[in-house]
């Protein structure tokens, strides 16, 4: 019998022997043409001249995501992946387009 385990991150391993092996993904995960290009969430929010409090509000995710997400932790997963590369060109668009909805 197989034995998974997800983790945090979002990765699913499987457990053999007390050790932990990365399983491929069935599809290659999205990754921009160009990663080097991608800002990372800390330049985003300097940037916009933001607290992590301001930017966590402003995305509507919580501080400890921020957190994460800048600390490399985390990495955003998800829809959350695309984050970096439609806030970069123009944020204030982005923010004002997020606070419309709310």
């Amino acid at each position: 019998m197989q034995r998974l385990r997800l983790k945090a991150d979002g990765r699913i391993v499987e457990l053999r022997g007390g050790q932990e092996f990365p399983l491929e993904p069935a599809m290659p995960a999205f990754e921009f043409a160009d990663a080097a290009a991608v800002p990372t969430a800390r330049n985003l929010r300097r940037r916009a001249r933001m607290t992590q409090i301001e930017f966590a509000a402003r995305l509507g995710v919580s501080v400890e995501t921020i957190r994460n997400w800048e600390q490399g932790k985390r990495l955003p997963r998800g829809p959350a992946r695309a984050l970096p590369a439609v806030i970069s060109p123009a944020p204030e668009t982005v923010f004002a387009a997020l606070a419309a909805q709310n």
